[in-house]
């Protein structure tokens, strides 16, 4: 009989220690999870920071005459700087969040830029490293976590491969939207039309035919960046040039106050935060 009471007392304590590790669980995704929740807004801002990537990066080294070097190490380091930021907090934290993204769409077009202008690398061949960079990436990513999910970045090693995949995507996006859309000769609009259409296609194959979600999710989010940077191409190039005529700085500040008036939105409203997971 007091052997029978022992063991009782045992299952209980262990499931006491079970619902209490759960708990403890629940807590930490809920404090660590540093990635919002894909809605529409997010979408929206994602493709407004990779317009403020190429204008800005266009804006500081041609209008400010810093250059390209200049601009890069300014740019790198306030990137390093905001990251740090977002390393340090305990939760997703909207402006934080939002500014890291922002920097590193400039820093990734400076990157390719700085490889083909500079360096004198083509197109082609940025455009093979940065894919190959990425795949190794999600590779490593998978193969140390079993999961590309963004709504499980609540570890630090999980937040490094996030931030990594990212700044790939822009790196990728960049020089690969530079050499279709040069080497087709599409012009800025068309070359917009295109890569929507490209998104269109990801967002039916998920909806329509249950495309894998996360596959469909990184697909659609390095379409997002050639499609943003020929948006910023458009609204600020010269007329004869085929744009619009409003200028770097012009579509620059229009694109950030928007982005602004979007986090503060998210901030105060909350409606992005990610639930965790019971």
């Amino acid at each position: 009989m007091k052997k029978e009471e022992q063991d009782q007392n045992m299952k209980s304590e262990s499931l006491s220690i079970s619902t209490e590790e759960t708990a403890n669980i629940s807590i930490i995704r809920k404090m660590l999870n540093k990635v919002p929740e894909v809605t529409i807004l997010f979408w929206i801002i994602k493709i407004m920071t990779t317009t403020v990537g190429e204008t800005a990066a266009d804006f500081l080294n041609f209008n400010l005459h810093w250059g390209l070097t200049r601009t890069t190490v300014v740019m790198v380091v306030l990137l390093l700087v905001t990251l740090l930021f977002q390393f340090r907090s305990r939760k997703y934290i909207p402006g934080i969040y939002w500014l890291v993204v922002t920097l590193i769409s400039v820093v990734g077009t400076l990157v390719s830029d700085n490889l083909v202008d500079h360096i004198g690398v083509s197109l082609q061949v940025t455009t093979t490293v940065f894919a190959l960079a990425l795949l190794v990436t999600f590779t490593l990513w998978y193969g140390s976590e079993k999961t590309l999910s963004i709504h499980s970045i609540y570890t630090i090693k999980r937040e490094i491969f996030y931030w990594t995949t990212i700044f790939f995507t822009f790196a990728l996006g960049t020089a690969a939207g530079d050499l279709i859309s040069e080497g087709l000769d599409l012009g800025y609009w068309r070359s917009a039309l295109m890569f929507a259409s490209l998104i269109g296609i990801v967002t039916i194959a998920r909806n329509r035919f249950k495309f894998n979600a996360v596959w469909s999710f990184w697909m659609a989010y390095i379409v997002t960046r050639p499609l943003g940077a020929s948006l910023g191409d458009y609204l600020s190039q010269s007329h004869t040039d085929g744009g619009l005529g409003l200028g770097t700085a012009g579509t620059s500040v229009i694109f950030l106050v928007t982005i602004l008036t979007l986090v503060i939105y998210l901030t105060k409203s909350g409606i992005d935060q990610t639930q965790p997971s019971s």
